[in-house]
């Protein structure tokens, strides 16, 4: 009865938590620590036995495959040079420094001190992408911290067994040496077949309900092959979550995929809150354990302090120090960023599963507890909190939505020409050709209604868009459907599986229509780009209107007998020219030829413009 009440006390606060951080600006996981905190000290409330096994083994592979598999491969590839500087460069740095700290300060021995600094070192997956999601960080700032939180964890841990070692007999270099080319090679190697494997049988359980069971052992089954050869299991389930989420478009079906995004959702949810409620619920043990130690408490709470601040010193300094490296495509990240970058230090589950790795026989083992949980705490608490204001404050942001809601249109557009193409190449005669005709008209209102989200109208009032007006009007199409298919279902015409089949499609039809509103709602939102934001000197050079050609048509076009997709017009010399989804791709050509960086679609209500030397897009100024 205890486990019952545990496990329906701790999914009710996390629900309780979560619901009030969603109208209080507070981290959702410091929240669960403090009321963690203060349950500790209740004696009606059954304390769970939290070990090791149950943290590393249990709650570790869950969720560092689920922020995995959400990870882009390409990028994580992109950013691989700064993410292995933070990764492996700063965790070993910071486990220095603060076993300088621990050694000036308490009665332990070097090993002991570097143990803790391990323990301590590693920034968590979990928190890191929680705090990033609150503060709107850039994608490119995101994707760093979220790719050194994968693997740092596998340079701590590996680190935290070597220190252990050496606290009951020495270590030599060559062990040392052994220990990390297991976890360097032999851990993602035994990824890379974990995932192989699931890979293939993807091809087998086809269906959404036993493809999803098989996704739940992908990490356990990755991190136990690595640990049976003593190799890194953390880097095993890294490997293996960005692999198969690189894959799974193309080897699942979109029932399954559907599917286990929903459950994997639901899983992390639970599981990322819930560690950080059991941490706070350990709080009074670890406090009455460190309090029989023959050290004053003043030297404890120094301590714990003075490693708080080692570790985010450390890394303030270690960031700034090394951010010329920290480039992509040889563009460095700003100063800025890099500040950004350095104080998203958020310490977790990962931090509390390895102290609890510590032998018994660990000289002052629960003062050591105490100092890594005042880190957590401390961490989630100052960096939390203030993350988001020293984002705003230095102007970093994450991505524009009227940007994305162009890229949006753009990539749209394009994998529908090229569906188009492919329809046409299979049709086998003229009824196929008919219905190529048909599918290529509704293919062309899914892009019309994506470009139409980038229209505002230029007294900046907020009018509703044809694809707005398109999704009111489906929404109550869509609920006076599903309300005669319950009736229908409530007076027992039809079965039950036929209507359960009918009321999933337009749920999911329903959800779509949803997503793509609050989307367009963000766009609108965030009105036109102020005056003076252009991000590159050709487009903030470039004018708003020129005087175009009077013909107001691609001439090439006309001569080759070809349909233009859309119309674009030159912003030096006001040359009218089809756009890439175009057969002709004029006006690419034409910048080939003249040189000229900046055109602008004439489409009707659209104003952005598109800089060919920078690749670049943005919305025009307020003045057009």
């Amino acid at each position: 009865m205890e486990i019952l009440l545990l496990v329906v006390g701790c999914v009710s606060t996390v629900l309780a938590a979560s619901w009030v951080c969603q109208r209080v600006p507070v981290p959702a996981p410091l929240l669960l620590l403090v009321i963690g905190a203060v349950g500790s000290y209740e004696p009606w409330f059954p304390l769970p036995e939290l070990t090791a096994e149950m943290a590393l083994f249990g709650f570790l592979p869950p969720l560092l495959y689920a922020a995995a598999v959400n990870t882009s491969l390409v990028d994580f590839r992109t950013n691989l040079a700064a993410i292995g500087y933070l990764s492996i460069g700063f965790v070993l740095f910071c486990a220095l420094g603060v076993a300088l700290v621990i050694t000036g300060m308490l009665p332990v021995p070097f090993a002991a001190a570097f143990a803790v600094g391990a323990i301590v070192a590693p920034p968590d997956a979990v928190a890191a992408v929680a705090v990033a999601r609150q503060a709107g960080l850039p994608r490119r700032v995101a994707t760093i911290l979220e790719g050194e939180s994968l693997l740092n964890d596998a340079t701590a841990l590996v680190s935290l067994r070597t220190a252990v070692a050496a606290l009951g007999a020495s270590v030599t270099l060559t062990e040392v040496g052994t220990d990390l080319a297991l976890a360097v090679f032999v851990g993602p190697l035994a990824g890379f077949v974990v995932a192989k494997i699931s890979i293939w049988l993807f091809g087998i359980f086809t269906d959404a309900i036993t493809s999803t069971t098989l996704t739940f052992l992908i990490p356990f089954a990755a991190y136990a092959l690595a640990e049976s050869f003593h190799a890194s299991g953390v880097l095993a389930v890294v490997v293996a979550g960005l692999m198969v989420g690189h894959v799974t478009p193309v080897v699942r079906s979109a029932p399954a995929r559907l599917s286990t995004w929903m459950n994997w959702s639901t899983i992390q949810y639970v599981l990322e809150h819930t560690v950080f409620l059991l941490i706070g619920l350990h709080t009074h043990q670890i406090l009455d354990a460190a309090a029989q130690y023959p050290v004053s408490n003043l030297t404890i709470a120094g301590a714990s302090l003075a490693v708080l601040a080692a570790v985010i010193g450390s890394r303030i300094v270690y960031v700034m120090a090394v951010r010329p490296f920290l480039d992509r495509k040889h563009r460095a990240l700003s100063w800025q960023e890099a500040l950004i970058v350095s104080w998203a230090g958020m310490r977790g589950v990962v931090t509390l599963a390895a102290a609890l790795t510590l032998p018994v026989e660990t000289p002052l083992r629960p003062v050591l507890l105490l100092i890594a949980l005042v880190t957590v705490a401390g961490t989630l608490l100052i960096h939390g909190l203030t993350l988001p204001l020293l984002a705003r404050s230095l102007g970093v942001h994450g991505p524009d939505p009227r940007e994305d809601a162009l890229q949006e249109a753009m990539v749209t557009q394009r994998s529908v020409i090229a569906g188009v193409a492919a329809m046409k190449a299979a049709a086998a005669g003229p009824e196929d050709l008919e219905l190529v005709a048909g599918l290529k008209q509704s293919a062309k209102r899914r892009v019309d209604l994506q470009w139409e989200r980038l229209g505002m109208a230029r007294d900046g009032q907020k009018t509703e868009s044809r694809a707005m007006a398109y999704r009111r009007l489906r929404l109550v199409g869509l609920n006076a459907e599903r309300a005669k298919l319950l009736e229908i279902r409530d007076r027992g015409f039809a079965d039950h599986e036929v209507l359960s089949s009918l009321l999933s499609e337009l749920d999911v039809e329903e959800a779509t229509l949803l997503s793509r509103e609050h989307r367009e709602r963000e766009v609108r939102a965030a009105g036109p780009r102020p005056a003076g934001e252009a991000p590159c000197v050709h487009l903030d050079a470039a004018p708003a209107e020129v005087d175009f050609e009077a013909h107001g048509d691609c001439l090439d076009c006309v001569a080759a007998d070809q349909d233009p997709v859309e119309l674009r017009m030159c912003l030096s010399c006001g040359h009218i020219a089809c756009c890439d989804s175009s057969p002709g791709k004029h006006a690419t050509l034409h910048f080939r030829q003249t040189g000229h960086p900046v055109m602008r679609s004439i489409e009707p209500g659209e104003h952005w413009r598109w800089c060919y030397i920078d690749q670049l897009h943005d919305e025009g100024p307020d003045d057009q």
